[in-house]
């Protein structure tokens, strides 16, 4: 069963990073000037995602372990929906987050306040995403 408490784990810290971006570090990254925020997103966005890419990842992978071990198709969709933020971001967030790359800082304004305030709610599925994962993953484990 551990490829089950890990694949818990992993959907309850990626659910809990994605918690504090959209509850902690967005309100407060919005309090600062149009340039400061778009030069502390930018580096702010690459490692969140180098880390948040990693977790998903690793819970569908470990979803899938625990499906193969128990046949328990809990653990098998609790998977798909650590998978589910790959796709999600790919197609629908990476269009903003590319326009938001290449600004220049000497652009950053209200169109660039307005795209980040958009990314965050689009950034709110990966939260929900990685929520129903580590919800599914406790179901299958209560079994």
């Amino acid at each position: 069963m551990l490829p089950g408490l890990l694949a818990l784990t992993i959907a309850a810290v990626f659910t809990g990073a994605a918690i504090y971006i959209n509850a902690v570090e967005q309100p407060a990254r919005l309090h600062l000037d149009d340039r400061a925020l778009l030069t502390e997103w930018k580096p702010a966005y690459k490692r969140g995602f180098a880390m948040q890419a990693t977790l998903a990842l690793a819970g569908f992978l470990l979803g899938l372990a625990a499906w193969w071990q128990t046949g328990d198709w809990l653990f098998l969709l609790g998977a798909v929906f650590m998978l589910l933020p790959w796709p999600w971001t790919m197609l629908v967030i990476m269009p903003t987050n590319n326009r938001l790359m290449v600004m220049p800082l000497e652009e950053a304004g209200e169109g660039s306040r307005a795209l980040i305030r958009r990314w965050s709610l689009l950034h709110a599925m990966r939260t929900l995403l990685g929520l129903a994962g580590t919800l599914t993953f406790i179901g299958a484990l209560a079994n």
